[in-house]
């Protein structure tokens, strides 16, 4: 409500009139920012993680990225911290980022599938996952990402809503969501210190990223 809004509504009411509003489309409801969003995931109890993890972990980095990277779940040292890929695998994703011009807090926003931790670090449920699907989707809307890169198995199925095998999903394009958000999907980095051999194909995919950011920022 304007200033002016407010004064004439102060003189109507002083007057005993109640004021007129024209009617029009329902106003939407304001969109949940960054802020209800982190307090949401720290509080959530939406399936039954909470009760065995030590921080609801949100995600890192840049608010406005274009590039949206999206794991599976926290691991043990993310649960201990709060933030996503600082174990083993996250001093790997950050060389991977870097290797291709990028870092985790400018131009890359960082998060996960499902926010609390797997006891065990076990794969996440599928009802854990759509229980958890509307933080993501949050997370989406807010930042707009220009690429997302899903990393690992359980994240490329999510994103792209198939149960393909990782192979299968790798190494092309794919569309996610309404606004047909280009998405590609790469190994794990904690499956690359397993295996190694896989990094060859991983280089290929960043390449292939590196490329569309190149294209897109021109």
């Amino acid at each position: 409500m304007t200033g002016l809004d407010a004064r004439r509504q102060r003189l109507l009411s002083a007057m005993g009139l109640t004021p007129w509003v024209e009617q029009g489309a329902p106003v939407a409801a304001r969109e949940p920012g960054w802020a209800e969003l982190e307090s949401g995931v720290a509080a959530c109890t939406r399936c039954p993680l909470h009760q065995t993890r030590q921080h609801g972990v949100p995600g890192v980095g840049d608010r406005h990225a274009q590039l949206l990277v999206v794991g599976e779940a926290p691991g043990a040292e993310e649960d201990r911290r709060g933030e996503p890929f600082v174990g083993r695998a996250g001093q790997l994703l950050d060389a991977m980022l870097a290797a291709i011009g990028l870092d985790r807090h400018t131009g890359v926003y960082i998060t996960n599938v499902i926010k609390s931790r797997p006891p065990d670090n076990r794969d996440p449920r599928t009802e854990e996952i759509t229980a958890c699907r509307g933080w993501l989707d949050q997370q989406i809307a807010l930042i707009e990402p220009a690429v997302i890169l899903a990393v690992g198995r359980v994240s490329a199925q999510a994103l792209t809503g198939t149960t393909q095998k990782m192979g299968e999903l790798r190494g092309h394009w794919h569309a996610y969501g309404p606004a047909g958000i280009p998405l590609l999907a790469t190994y794990h980095p904690a499956y690359l210190l397993r295996m190694p051999r896989a990094k060859a194909l991983v280089w290929e995919d960043l390449r292939r990223l590196r490329r569309h950011l190149r294209e897109g920022s021109t």
